[in-house]
């Protein structure tokens, strides 16, 4: 039995911690600070740290739990917001890399499962940071934020297909139809099983757990911790490695078998345990393996490896994305922003190393390939965007619509009546009254606390493409505003700021790539006191020239108790009046006064 050396472990972990925290700050996924800092410390350079079979074990459990953390971020429904375009960009970004990987091996006398292994490798497009990076380059908001979405979880996906029939044809060793028919029998049975499992069982203990309302988040943990293990040990059973069954696992668990407040709690539990402890120990000890010698030896094809994944995504990407219309522009942005690797090819390059598949310098080639790779993603994604942005051809997606208000008090209820004309509006409140209030006024309203993701899943805010803090407490609002940029993405955020509020809290707009709303600092109660009393007149005046907000105020508003509420374009369309919006001339300003 394998002694655990606690030491040893602890360094492995805080190398862990050191190397994504670095990596994270300079804007790149933790996954590569993890495996650089497994390469500096240890064998490959250093020599500090070193592996041992008990880290072995639980870097493979890590993983396991990883690919079904992964199974559970995947929602399939948003493949639909890409369609077409989004299925042409994920088989052109795969196929296209996925040959050149693998005719490179082949050219340079490598044997043909191994260079099925490197295909896969260089065809993945990495689901780690994109959505990170679109937020930091406001384009979540775009046709090619999703499009890169769906086109990454395809990629995955497919890639994972694949390497199920790599693994069932080396465990037969041999290509006699009986046994590849043996294998891919077996294959089909597992995920027959899954599906049947994940569909129809997962539901009835969903229901069953549902009854027992003293079970503790616990109990509910162990339960998601077992049906990922029988996933592994069923897909291990059909001679299929268990990260499939796993990933198999997460995609069902999502939706089948906890409630929405109790997935969202044991997901927070199981993200921690294999993000936080298990995966990172699998990441450092990867680099372990990693030998720099192949920059002596192997230099050519480490070259070549780098340069057919970077120029096989985009290239291939681009050709296969022509026929969804939508310009061969667009379709090299989208390629740039495929480049990023991850998890899933490294993951698959350690089981092919640990197998005996692929050499330790290949996995080596393949280590650096997707930490170059992955470098290059921020780079050439903000070059193309802002290509596409100069020439006007920067599509906004209308899969995000509609307002979401926290606030139901009378001033939120007036300018959710003003907006709901043309488009949804969600107003959530934490005050019951308010919230019925604005429900006999026919709104669509929601009580809770929008402080928690729970109330915000429940407004749909994931699909909403505006979100106004309007309450009388800017520490609320701003909060509010910080979980709707950071867990939902809502692409546009505007925050009601109190007159008493300093300049420390103003600070906090820019970051979160919010707005204030009215364009100025208000005092809400005396606003909403007018309403409710109906002690107020709404005006309407046309622009005459094209100007900001801000001048607006300066002009009209200066020395007058008014308060500029919205903007209607020619169209009738309105949108609130706020510190980063312009007005264009002959457009009106609704304003109360």
């Amino acid at each position: 039995m394998a002694e655990l050396q606690i030491l040893n472990l602890l360094l492995v972990l805080l190398a862990a911690w050191a190397g994504g925290m670095v990596a994270k700050r300079v804007g790149f996924p933790p996954i590569l600070g993890e495996l650089l800092i497994g390469i500096v410390l240890g064998p490959a350079l250093l020599g500090l740290l070193e592996t041992s079979a008990a880290l072995d074990t639980l870097a493979e459990v890590g993983i396991i739990f990883l690919m079904a953390y992964i199974g559970m971020e995947i929602n399939f429904k948003d493949l639909g917001k890409a369609s077409w375009a989004g299925l042409l960009a994920a088989i052109g970004g795969f196929v296209v890399p996925f040959v050149l990987g693998y005719y490179t091996i082949i050219i340079f006398d490598g044997t043909q499962i191994a260079a099925l292994f490197v295909g896969i490798a260089v065809g993945v497009t990495s689901l780690a940071t994109k959505s990170r990076i679109l937020v930091d380059l406001k384009l979540l908001d775009t046709r090619i934020a999703y499009v890169l979405m769906a086109g990454a979880l395809i990629s995955d996906t497919l890639a994972l297909v694949i390497f199920a029939g790599i693994i069932g044809f080396v465990d037969v060793g041999s290509v006699d139809a009986a046994g590849l028919s043996w294998v891919a029998g077996k294959a089909i049975l597992f995920f027959a099983a899954a599906v049947i499992i994940g569909i129809y069982m997962f539901p009835l203990i969903g229901k069953a757990l549902s009854k027992f309302k003293t079970i503790s988040r616990t109990f509910h943990f162990t339960i998601m911790v077992l049906i990922v293990l029988l996933f592994s040990e069923l897909a291990e059973i059909a001679g299929l490695h268990g990260i499939l069954g796993a990933f198999m696992a997460g995609l069902f668990i999502r939706d089948g078998v906890f409630p929405r407040q109790v997935f969202k709690e044991v997901t927070g539990v199981f993200h921690d345990m294999s993000i936080g402890f298990l995966a990172p120990i699998f990441f450092v000890t990867a680099g372990f393996h990693v030998s720099l010698e192949v920059f002596q030896t192997d230099l050519a094809l480490l070259i070549l490896i780098i340069v057919g994944a970077v120029v096989g995504k985009i290239v291939g990407t681009a050709l296969f994305y022509l026929p969804s219309g939508h310009g061969w522009r667009e379709g090299i942005t989208i390629g740039t922003g495929m480049n990023g690797r991850g998890a899933v090819e490294i993951i698959i390059a350690g089981i092919g190393l640990q197998m005996g598949i692929i050499t330790t310098e290949i996995f080596s080639i393949l280590v650096f390939m997707a930490i170059s790779t992955t470098l290059t993603v921020p780079l050439f994604l903000t070059w193309t965007t802002n290509w596409l942005r100069k020439r006007g051809e920067l599509v906004k997606q209308d899969s995000r619509k509609g307002y979401l208000i926290l606030g139901a008090n009378p001033l939120g209820r007036y300018m959710a009546s003003q907006l709901k004309e043309h488009q949804e509006v969600v107003l959530i409140d934490s005050n019951k009254d308010l919230v019925n209030e604005a429900k006999e006024m026919g709104m669509n309203a929601i009580y809770g606390n929008a402080l928690k993701e729970d109330t915000f899943e429940l407004a749909n805010a994931q699909d909403k493409n505006t979100f106004i803090a309007l309450t009388g407490n800017s520490e609320i609002n701003m909060l509010a505003t910080q979980l709707a940029h950071n867990s939902f993405y809502i692409p546009n955020k505007v925050v009601l700021i109190s007159p008493d509020e300093n300049a420390a809290g103003l600070n906090l707009l820019d970051p979160m790539d919010a707005s204030s709303l009215f364009a100025s600092k208000t005092d809400l109660t005396p606003w909403a006191y007018k309403i409710s009393a109906n002690e107020f007149k709404e005006q309407i005046v046309k622009a005459e020239e094209d100007s900001t907000t801000r001048e607006w105020v300066k002009k009209y508003g200066k020395n007058k108790d008014i308060l500029p509420i919205l903007i209607m374009d020619e169209q009738g369309h309105k949108r609130p009046f706020h510190f980063k919006e312009n007005i264009s001339v002959n457009e009106k300003i609704i304003y109360l006064e």
